[in-house]
């Protein structure tokens, strides 16, 4: 049974893609892809909910293991919330009608490969799963063709590919090294490089997992590796930046967590993770600079991804029972609330016809329905009660003051203040103040109406993250102890 749900939630977007290139009608390829989301959202819970251990199909090449199947549930979620919120803001592109297949089946395959890599259980296939992410997405952030967007496109895949290139040299490493214990010819699985690593050279190791942080810390946004990200969110249209973000992101991190299991087994040394924390540390400070002073709707939610990315990698770095947990919850309530940030910005561009925040005057007034569930959102992003994102970060905390690492807690706790501060007083200006605006936004002539596509997702993705952050379900703290065991149970 759990084969027959593998294979739907692989072969569903890829049939949707297929049908979208094939039809070359705009309603036949977005429902396609809505059907393929919804299916795979479904078929991800299933599979979260009777996943019993590590299990491996295809000759040990395909794995799905407690944390793998939780980062499909994220990828999933999110792709079912942007498909829907996708027919609305896409239909918006009028003069765009004749290339929204290209963008459906781009989309779909796009989520394609964002499942396909926490199934991977190779390491050399799944830095070709990463890749292929980059190589479909990148059509994605130019699509709507501006001199911006093109740039956007050529500086994500050039700096992503960059790092991809490091992360690769980084995976040869690993062979190299678990080839001196286990010959020159051995499955490179998870479990395999895991279980022969207290054999291997640690100094090696060491040298391998330091490449591959950075190189897939570069994919998952961290700072400084992170300059690709803001350009790519701005610039591509808001479903895909709500893919980038809350999907996207998710699946690289999950690879420098696996990665880390292999480096703890080979030897005792704190040194990688201090590393990886000191690089969560930095990306929180670098977000928290940008986020203050920023003035572009879009480009403020891709600093508050760089945020929340450097809180991912403070809990991957404190590790244990209670920093995996952190972990796990903070991935979701990350990726459900950060689609509703850009499905809100998605919105009032559309309606104000500009990026640019001190051009935007009166959300509230303008529609009051939706802009308060934008407002809501960026109180939970900001990781305020009674939302998902405070109890994640909470429990962060408590878990890295058991660490040597205590310190990033501090750093933490002030970086989150002065993000708090800087990102409310952007909605303040955009809600509150009544002054006349420093730019004149270009306002779509005849005006737009947000439609209930474009309403529904933030209903979607709101509403769990405040049940998330009132409670936190007991049977989740046992399937995280579950991913934590999957992840080598944690730092020493």
């Amino acid at each position: 049974m759990i084969e027959a749900w593998l294979v739907i939630i692989v072969i569903a977007p890829i049939v949707s893609a297929a049908i979208a290139g094939a039809s070359q009608n705009r309603h036949v390829a977005e429902y396609a892809n809505l059907l393929a989301a919804i299916v795979c959202a479904v078929a991800s819970l299933w599979l979260v909910a009777h996943v019993e251990g590590a299990r491996t199909f295809i000759n040990g090449y395909v794995l799905l293991d407690a944390p793998g199947a939780w980062t499909l549930v994220c990828t999933c979620i999110v792709y079912c919330l942007a498909s829907i919120y996708a027919v609305g803001y896409m239909r918006l592109l009028r003069e765009e009608a004749a290339r929204l297949p290209g963008f459906y089946a781009l989309f779909s395959l796009f989520a394609a490969t964002m499942i396909c890599g926490p199934l991977m259980n190779n390491i050399g296939v799944y830095w070709i799963a990463i890749e292929l992410t980059t190589l479909v997405s990148t059509f994605l952030v130019g699509f709507e063709h501006g001199q911006e967007a093109i740039e956007a496109a050529w500086k994500y895949i050039i700096v992503v590919s960059a790092g991809i290139s490091l992360a690769l040299l980084g995976t040869v490493l690993f062979y190299w090294a678990g080839s001196l214990v286990l010959g020159p010819t051995y499955d490179m699985t998870w479990q395999t490089l895991r279980v022969a690593a207290p054999r291997m050279s640690p100094s090696l190791v060491q040298t391998a997992f330091l490449l591959v942080l950075v190189g897939y810390g570069t994919k998952a946004g961290l700072a400084p590796m992170h300059t690709w990200l803001p350009d790519a969110h701005s610039e591509g249209p808001a479903p895909v930046s709500a893919m980038l973000s809350g999907a996207l992101l998710n699946t690289a991190m999950l690879g420098v967590a696996r990665f880390l299991t292999i480096t703890d087994a080979a030897s005792r040394s704190y040194l990688p993770r201090t590393v990886l924390v000191a690089f969560g540390a930095f990306s929180l400070f670098v977000a928290a600079l940008f986020i203050v002073r920023q003035e572009g709707i879009k480009r403020l939610m891709a600093y508050s991804s760089v945020e929340h990315m450097g809180v991912l990698a403070l809990g991957i770095g404190f590790g244990g029972p209670l920093g995996i947990a952190a972990v796990m919850y903070h991935m979701l309530n990350h990726s459900l609330n950060k689609s509703l940030m850009f499905f809100g910005a998605g919105n009032v561009m559309r309606v104000y016809g500009t990026k640019d925040i001190d051009a935007i005057r009166g959300v509230w007034a303008r529609f009051p329905v939706t802009g308060a569930l934008w407002i809501a959102g960026a109180v939970a992003i900001t990781g305020a009660p009674p939302f998902g994102l405070f109890l994640s970060e909470l429990t962060l905390m408590r878990a890295g003051f058991a660490t040597p690492n205590a310190w990033a807690v501090i750093v933490l706790l002030l970086l989150l203040i002065v993000i708090f501060i800087g990102f409310l007083n952007h909605f303040r200006v955009m809600y509150f103040d009544t002054g006349t605006p420093i730019t004149t936004p270009a306002l779509i002539p005849g005006g737009i109406d947000v439609s209930a596509w474009m309403t529904v997702p933030m209903w979607m993705a709101l509403l769990p993250v405040f049940v998330l952050g009132v409670w936190w379900p007991q049977e989740l703290w046992h399937f995280f102890e579950t991913v934590a065991a999957d992840l080598g149970g944690g730092a020493r």
